[in-house]
């Protein structure tokens, strides 16, 4: 990434994620995306403040499916991406309002090619070769359609690997790129025959909810060992009368 003149601290992070590919749910991967396409569409703007962070993540174009988070969200989801090292913080020489920068060409090491498909894929879902070589074009300029598809094979062929390829939708023939940065996103048919990809459930939350499951299956265990204990305790007081 292209240093800052004018930083005069920033939060250090450490580089290289090892063989473990990040794990990232919906919220974070619109925040990073969104910080990867800004720092390629407006550098004059970038890093960006907490409230140009939320208005990249919410806008109506180029974001699919469209998102409305509001500060609070986003504000925990810095915080999430900061415990990964894929988002810190940089203070600016006379500004008292803080800002955001991402760290994927360190963490992820991710080029410029890289990171503009990675940053459609992350804020548009799952698309063909021919979509990402329209739509990456504002951010980086491939030498046509077969450099995007090298790239996106060389980041497929990577350990671990970044992208994978998903069948074509029913009736078409072409397939989908899609990022590994989370579980693959479900196809889903709407009302007028169209369908739409929308994000895999948070793994986190299917977690909670197993964890609250098991819970109450304990509870309900412990709960029958204590009526099993109270009536063998009123047992043992009935046999101890009888040698009174």
């Amino acid at each position: 990434m292209e240093d800052h003149n004018q930083v005069e601290s920033t939060e250090g992070t450490e580089s290289g994620s090892g063989n473990l590919l990040v794990d990232l749910n919906f919220e974070e991967t619109r925040v990073l995306g969104s910080l990867i396409e800004k720092e390629l569409t407006t550098p004059e703007y970038y890093p960006l403040t907490l409230n140009s962070l939320v208005s990249a993540c919410n806008q109506k174009n180029n974001r699919l499916p469209k998102s409305n988070l509001d500060e609070a969200e986003v504000s925990k989801t810095i915080e999430e991406l900061r415990i990964k090292r894929l988002v810190h913080r940089v203070d600016l020489v006379g500004s008292r309002v803080p800002k955001f920068q991402h760290n994927a060409e360190k963490e992820l090491d991710l080029i410029k090619a890289e990171r503009s498909l990675v940053a459609e894929l992350l804020n548009r879902g799952p698309q063909t070769s021919g979509e990402l070589n329209s739509r990456a074009a504002r951010m980086f300029e491939f030498d046509g359609l077969q450099d995007v598809e090298d790239t996106l094979q060389d980041m497929m062929e990577r350990s671990p690997s970044l992208v994978g390829i998903m069948d074509p939708r029913p009736g078409q023939k072409e397939k989908r790129w899609f990022h590994k940065f989370g579980p693959p996103p479900k196809l889903e048919n709407l009302d007028d025959g169209s369908s739409v990809y929308v994000p895999a459930p948070d793994q986190r939350l299917e977690k909670v909810e197993v964890i609250m499951g098991e819970f109450k299956d304990l509870k309900e265990e412990v709960e029958a060992l204590r009526y099993q204990l109270r009536e063998l305790s009123d047992e043992y007081r009935n046999f101890r009368k009888q040698f009174e």
